[in-house]
Order: C-alpha cells, then sequence, then structure tokens
C-alpha cells in the first residue's frame, strides 16, 4: 500500500478514543454491535446510508447507540456525496454506508470524487456470505475489485474478529497523509457471528509511513530560490486547506511579499480580500493569476498537483520557471511538471519550516534588497494585468437576471460563516469568481472528478457537520435533476440547507462549448424542451410550462420553493430564504441562457492563449500578445 493523495493531514483528526470501561475490554457481541462500537471509538458521529439485506445486520445495534446518528439518504450517491461535505466542512472523516451489490456500486461515484480530491472518507459496503463469495449470488459484487482504482484502500471482512482493527486502520489511513477513500467491505455472515470485542485493537501497517516533516536541505534551496526570484509565485492547492496550513501560509506570503493563486481546491486557503491574492489560475482562472505563472521565473508549489485544467497545454505551460514542489505524496511530485526543488512532507510542516528559512535568507542579506522593492517591478506588471483585466461580467440587455449577479448577491447577503457547496459547470465557475471566501472550510466542490449532483447532497452533509453555520448550495439546474432526491432527506431529518438553482434551461457549459466551437448547434443540451433540444422541429412546451416545475418539486418534497425572475425581486428573494431557518429552501433563479464563463482558455491550447472575454485577448505588454 502506498501513499496516493495530495494534500496533508486533517486538522483535527478523528482519533480513536480508547476510552472503553475495562469491564467491555473482552465482552462477548455480534460482529454487527462490533462494528457499531468500533465506529463510536474511532468518534464517528454521523452515518450517511441506506440499509439493505447484507447489511441489515449492522443497523439492528445502530438503533441502539447515542453516539452514532444515521442520516437515511434516499440515494446511495447522495450517501457518498453527503459524506464527502461532511468531511469538507468539518476536517474529520465521512462516513457513509450501503449494502451490497448495486448499493455498492452506487458509492463507486462518491468514491472516486472523493479519491480525486483527496477527502477523508469511510464507506462501509456489506457484502454476500463469505461462502457465497464468487458464487455470483444475488445482489454479490466485487466492490473491492471495482473501486480499487479510486481508493487509497480498501478491505475485505470476513472474520468478525478484525471487524475492530480493520475499522480503526481505515480511518488511520483515511485521515492521515494524502486523505482519501477507504472502503470496507464486510461479509454479512461476519456481522451475524459472535465475537470478542476489545478496544484499542493494535493498528499494524508497516507498509504504511507517510513522510511528515520535510528535508531540511529542501527547505533551505527553496528558500535560496525565494531570495534570489524577481518573479515568484506562491501556488497553493488544496492540500494546504487539508494540512490546516493557512495561518502559516499568510505569513509565508507576508514575510516574502510574493503573490498567491489559489486553485479551485483551494479557495479559502487565502482571503481573497488580500492585496497579494491574484485569485484562481486555470482554464476559467483570472487573468492576473494565469499570467502571473506563464509569467513567473519560480513557482512555489504548495498540495498542489498541477494538473490540466491549470496548466493549459503542458508543454507551454510556465517556461521560465523553476519549480520547489512541496506535496505529501511523493508520486504527485514531478509527474506531470519536473521539480528543480522536490519537497515531500506535510505542507503545515513545509510552511513552518520554509518561513524559518526564509526569514533567515532575508536576515543574512544574501536575499539583497528588501522583498517590497525586489518584487516592485513584478507587482507593477501583476496589477497592471489585475486592473486591466478584472473579474467581470455584462447585464442582460432583455432585463433579464444575470446568473453572476445573482451568485454575487448571494454571496454579498450571507451570513457571516456560510458555507457554499457548488455543483459542476459554469454555475461553479461563477460561484468561485464571484463569491469571497476568505476563510478554510467556506468552499466545498467536486474539483478533480468534476461531477453533477455533487451540490445537493454535499450541502446536506456539511450542514449535518456543522449546524451552526448557514450552508447555500449553488446548482445548475442539470445538476439540480440529478440528486434533488436528497431534500426529502433533509426535509426529514431537519437539516435546512438554502438551494440556490441557476436556472438557463440548459446544460450551461456544454451549451457554451457549443456556442463557441459548434457553430452554435445546440444538440441535446436544452433541458426545457423535446427530442433533439432547440434544434429545428424539436417540440417546444406549452408557453409558460415549467418541466420540472422547481417550486412545486420542492414543496412536495417538504421545503419552502421560491421562485425569481428579475432583478427587481433578487434581493428580498435572497433575504427572504436567509430568513427560513426551519425548512430547507430552493430557490429557482431563472436567469438569462447566454451568459458565459470568462476568462477562458480553450482546452488543449497554451495559457497564453487566455482571452478575457468573448473576441478578448489580453495585450501583455511584453510583445508576443497584441
Amino acid at each position: 500500500m502506498t501513499e496516493q493523495a495530495t494534500g496533508a493531514t486533517p486538522r483535527p483528526q478523528p482519533r480513536p478514543r480508547g476510552g472503553v470501561h475495562p469491564a467491555a475490554q473482552n465482552e462477548q457481541m455480534t460482529g454487527a454491535k462490533s462494528l457499531i462500537r468500533s465506529l463510536e471509538e474511532v468518534g464517528a458521529d454521523t452515518v450517511f446510508g441506506i440499509p439493505g439485506g447484507a447489511i441489515l445486520p449492522a443497523y439492528d445495534p445502530m438503533m441502539d447507540s447515542s453516539k452514532v446518528r444515521h442520516v437515511l439518504v434516499r440515494h446511495e450517491q447522495g450517501a457518498g456525496h453527503a459524506a464527502t461535505g461532511y468531511a469538507q466542512a468539518t476536517g474529520r472523516v465521512g462516513v457513509c454506508m450501503a449494502t451490497s451489490g448495486p448499493g455498492a456500486t452506487n458509492l463507486v461515484t462518491p468514491i472516486a470524487d472523493a479519491h480525486m480530491d483527496s477527502v477523508p472518507l469511510v464507506a462501509i459496503t456489506g457484502q454476500v456470505a463469505a461462502s457465497a463469495i464468487g458464487t455470483d449470488a444475488f445482489q454479490e459484487a466485487d466492490i473491492c475489485g471495482i473501486s480499487m482504482p479510486v481508493t487509497k484502500h480498501n478491505f475485505l471482512v470476513t472474520d468478525p474478529a478484525d471487524i475492530p482493527r480493520t475499522i480503526a486502520e481505515a480511518f488511520h489511513i483515511a485521515s492521515t497523509g494524502r486523505p482519501g477513500p477507504v472502503l470496507v467491505d464486510i461479509a454479512k455472515d461476519a456481522l451475524q457471528q459472535r465475537t470478542t470485542f476489545s478496544w484499542p485493537p493494535n493498528v499494524d501497517l508497516p507498509g504504511y509511513r507517510p513522510v511528515t516533516k520535510p528535508h531540511s536541505k529542501q527547505i533551505r534551496e527553496a528558500a535560496r530560490l525565494l531570495g534570489e526570484s524577481r518573479r515568484p509565485v506562491l501556488y497553493v492547492g488544496g492540500g494546504v486547506l487539508k494540512a490546516g496550513a493557512t495561518a502559516e501560509l499568510r505569513i509565508l506570503a507576508e514575510l516574502t511579499g510574493a503573490p498567491v493563486t489559489t486553485t479551485l481546491m483551494a479557495l479559502g486557503a487565502f482571503p481573497d480580500n488580500h492585496p497579494q491574492h491574484l485569485g484562481m489560475p486555470g482554464m476559467h482562472g483570472s487573468v492576473a493569476a494565469v499570467t502571473s505563472l506563464q509569467k513567473a521565473d519560480l513557482i512555489v508549489a504548495l498540495g498542489a498537483r498541477f494538473d490540466d485544467r491549470v496548466t493549459g497545454k503542458l508543454e507551454s505551460f510556465a517556461p521560465l520557471a523553476k519549480v520547489v514542489h512541496a506535496d505529501i505524496d511523493p508520486a504527485e511530485i514531478g509527474k506531470n511538471r519536473a521539480a528543480d526543488v522536490p519537497i515531500v512532507g506535510d505542507a503545515r510542516e513545509v510552511l513552518a519550516d520554509l518561513i524559518v528559512a526564509a526569514q533567515a535568507e532575508l536576515e543574512s542579506g544574501h536575499a539583497g534588497e528588501a522583498a517590497q522593492s525586489r518584487y516592485e517591478a513584478w507587482w507593477t506588471q501583476l496589477n497592471r494585468w489585475r486592473d486591466t483585466y478584472p473579474l467581470g461580467y455584462d447585464l442582460p440587455e432583455d432585463g433579464s437576471l444575470s446568473p453572476q449577479q445573482v451568485i454575487q448577491r448571494i454571496g454579498e447577503l450571507a451570513p457571516e460563516g456560510t458555507i457554499y457547496a457548488a455543483g459542476v459547470g459554469q454555475h461553479q465557475m461563477w460561484a468561485a469568481h464571484f463569491i469571497e471566501y476568505n476563510s478554510p472550510a467556506s468552499w466545498l466542490n467536486s474539483g478533480g472528478l468534476g461531477t453533477m449532483g455533487y451540490a445537493v447532497p454535499a450541502a446536506l452533509g456539511a450542514k449535518a457537520g456543522q449546524p451552526d453555520r448557514t450552508v447555500w448550495a449553488i446548482d445548475g439546474d442539470g445538476c439540480f435533476q440529478m440528486t434533488n432526491q436528497e431534500l426529502v432527506t433533509a426535509a426529514l431529518n431537519n437539516i435546512p440547507i438554502k438551494v440556490a438553482i441557476i436556472n438557463n434551461g440548459a446544460l450551461g457549459m456544454v451549451r457554451q462549448w457549443q456556442t463557441l466551437f459548434y457553430n452554435q448547434r445546440y444538440s441535446n443540451t436544452v433541458l426545457h424542451s423535446g427530442p433533439g433540444g432547440d434544434a429545428a422541429g424539436s417540440e417546444e412546451p406549452p408557453r409558460g410550462t415549467r418541466i420540472p416545475d422547481f417550486v412545486k418539486l420542492a414543496e412536495a418534497m417538504g421545503c419552502v420553493g421560491i421562485r425569481c425572475e428579475s432583478p427587481e425581486q433578487l434581493d428580498s428573494v435572497i433575504e427572504k430564504a436567509n430568513s427560513i431557518n426551519d425548512r430547507p429552501v430552493v430557490v429557482d433563479f431563472i436567469v438569462h441562457e447566454d451568459a458565459m464563463v470568462w476568462p477562458m482558455v480553450a482546452a488543449g491550447t497554451s495559457n497564453d492563449e487566455v482571452m478575457a472575454a468573448r473576441g478578448v485577448r489580453p495585450d501583455f505588454g511584453d510583445g508576443e500578445d497584441d
């Protein structure tokens, strides 16, 4: 078993409590009860799941637990995304549970999602009896084999005596090193048989030793390069959030005076309102952030993985830059971009040591003039790009709602400490751009896998883990129709999330690509019309018909449903939604269908070809981009 994940140890970590009464050290019980007791001891307080035949024995003792709350979801995918939202909002391990066969396979998408985004998740599945494994028994699926490529590790348990140790190991693996999902598949007869429960178990993982302390020589070399650089950029990924290293990041940034970019998975790691923050890099990043990386002479990558959405065409990415790459997962270093200074370690420890080394470099005089004067010309360039090509949008000429304006006002009117969970597509990028994130654990999204349907169940999980914080799900009408059944879960379990449906009647991001690259041939992306989208000959529903009517749908599922169709209604509708805290609220925002996400780097092209808006290519003032 090897480390597979970017990022670092979540803080705080759930740890075995080890507080079992001596009389209970060798207590006789079923494997099912042993499972629930083990979950109690590792500190799990919430499980999202659905019972079924193979996992049913575990649900009986769960009914008696005073420490573990079970949230009955409406689909196993919802259970997995809810557990992910819980983990991202709290920093603790998220737990989901499903039965064998289709129950387990329905968890594969959220498991893959958690794997891509390095989320600590433990998925517990029932399996057919050990004697039936491999016989194509009813509801049998080799979920360990199926999930192996998208889990950090997985276990098949056939002996009830192994349950406590396996649960302890699963939580340890999920939450340490590079966090990630761990699957525990338990045969039904192992849950039914009697065993001796003992806690704490002996956890022995000889092949699993995550390196957290960085090598001092590499730290000194990184500090030296920072001291010599004239155009540095701190490229910050989600690993900084997972390591709980946001305070250290700010200290290093302010000490050095270097500009900061935060990826889609790192929003909130460095305050959006900080003068050194250039915004998000990548395909839909700010012009200043994208261009700073392209023109940099040094990139200090912290808990980031140089993925294709950030680099664009890899061969042309940051051609003049040396690279310091710090990551808890050695497999990420050099995977996409060669590192001049590789550093393996926990982002928090790396940053703490780098602060000391950078301070020593400055005090020694080796770095020359003060950081402020050393980077003066660099900041002049950066500020020109930032001032000339700011994020913005045009209001529709027909007076309809702008989706960017809707999202911006949600952010401006939301209570302090609000958590935002986004689906995938245009609304996700607009939420990243037009809501200000100044603290960690305020932005949740599916970054790596790009899972439509993530937002509603993830918001539910976040609210379950952080009941005192307002949680807004920013969703598209396409995404919403994939997992909206979890609104029933929210309503029945008193989890009052708020959902903003950015309703443009289409699969917006795909439609944008059809507009730009497919001659405006909208094949099967329009959601409110008949076969073929809005191609010639398609059948349109009668004018005024809404299929589905999201307000009626919300009300049918026990939520408050509201519709907003004009800018004049916008603030009052958002304020009304914010004022309702006894039930989930769904707001159907009817927005202009032609709005697009800008800036944009077309897939497969160089970041040098970033477009600030349609037909607007930035002039970088170097004679190359006019």
